[in-house]
């Protein structure tokens, strides 16, 4: 398993983690035998926006012993009094939510706290008006609640809420779907969305990744707005492309499910290669790296998607970027114009002139 570190909260989180809108399916045994197998082989990061009240003892049983091994997003919103998933800002509700949460979880505090699911401007006045925001920084000064966080599927609400220096980690939708505008959460242009994940990235902030399948639509060519699918793997290693990831959150059935999201960690290069996606990107978007290095190897030994990334979090105002740019071994100067890159780049991007344009602006 490979893992990441949140550099706002130095929590060192598995690129794969676990959400909990299907864990139910598996029943009792099932389900703490997945989570445990999930444990076993490396995850210790999980959702708990789930879609059903029955998984939290699940997750109790399996890890009372390891709690401290283990990290979870809890959300202020999620209320499971009918036994099923729900929506409120009643403070009251919420209070009474998360309280029966950590008794059912066995815990007695939360890693992060979310501010759950705001998607429109009314969703968040509503979220201050009603004390929840307030709520969440009581919890947080008490110690209760580690970190606070925010799930959204719209890049200018999670801008202004990171714009409160509050937030530690954004849950947000990621896929080559949504990314391209297609699908019911493609909230943002390719731009705006590109741009979230570099402010995350330059903030230190961490993404964890939901609906990285869109739904399970980009899983089958019936259902992809692609009219093609792509693989589990693709979707996992495009999300983990982007700017300020550090997880992925995959919904599981049961052990066999997890066994499928778990052969992530073993698949070769070939078979988490994207660049297919290339022939559904829209105009406005070609042209653009997109971090995902299929224009290597490169006969100098430069790592061009990461030169990349290094000059746009700069020139996004990331202090830290050049800095890292700077230690690189190989730099844009390097560069012999072989023309190697732009031949193999799917996203069809000049990187033979972006090198030059890079070494002009780092002067190396």
């Amino acid at each position: 398993m490979e893992y990441r570190t949140n550099r706002r909260t130095n929590d060192r989180i598995s690129v794969i983690g676990l959400g909990s809108s299907s864990i139910s399916q598996a029943g009792e045994k099932e389900g703490i035998e997945t989570l445990k197998m999930a444990y076993e082989n490396g995850i210790n990061y999980f959702d708990l926006a789930a879609g059903d009240a029955d998984c939290f003892k699940y997750y109790g049983e399996a890890f009372e012993s390891v709690r401290e091994n283990v990290m979870y997003q809890i959300h202020f919103g999620a209320n499971y009094e009918t036994g099923t998933y729900g929506w409120t800002t009643n403070l009251d509700k919420i209070k009474k939510s998360v309280e029966w949460q950590l008794s059912e979880l066995k815990t007695d505090y939360i890693d992060y706290g979310f501010i759950h699911c705001i998607d429109e401007e009314s969703d968040f006045e509503r979220y201050q008006k009603d004390g929840v925001l307030d709520y969440i920084k009581e919890l947080k000064s008490k110690g209760i609640v580690k970190h606070i966080g925010i799930s959204s599927h719209t890049p200018k609400l999670v801008h202004r809420a990171l714009d409160t220096g509050l937030i530690d980690m954004v849950m947000f939708s990621i896929n080559p779907a949504y990314d391209y505008n297609r699908g019911t959460y493609a909230n943002g242009t390719s731009d705006e969305r590109m741009e979230l994940y570099r402010k995350c990235e330059k903030e230190g902030v961490g993404i964890s990744v939901m609906k990285a399948f869109s739904g399970g639509q980009l899983l089958d060519e019936r259902t992809s707005p692609f009219g093609r699918k792509l693989t589990k793997n693709q979707c996992i290693k495009y999300a983990l492309d982007k700017p300020g990831v550090l997880t992925v959150l995959l919904g599981v059935r049961g052990k066999e499910d997890l066994k499928g999201v778990l052969e992530y960690t073993k698949a070769s290069d070939e078979e988490k290669d994207y660049s297919e996606i290339s022939e559904f990107t829209p105009k406005e978007a070609a042209g653009k790296c997109v971090y995902c290095n299929h224009c290597e190897p490169c006969p100098m030994g430069l790592d061009i998607g990461l030169i990349n990334k290094y000059y746009d979090l700069s020139l996004a105002g990331d202090n830290l970027a050049k800095d890292h740019y700077m230690n690189l071994e190989k730099t844009a100067k390097d560069c012999i114009s072989c023309g190697h890159c732009n031949l193999r780049c799917p996203f069809k991007v000049d990187q033979v002139s972006r090198m030059k344009e890079i070494k002009e602006y780092f002067g190396k």
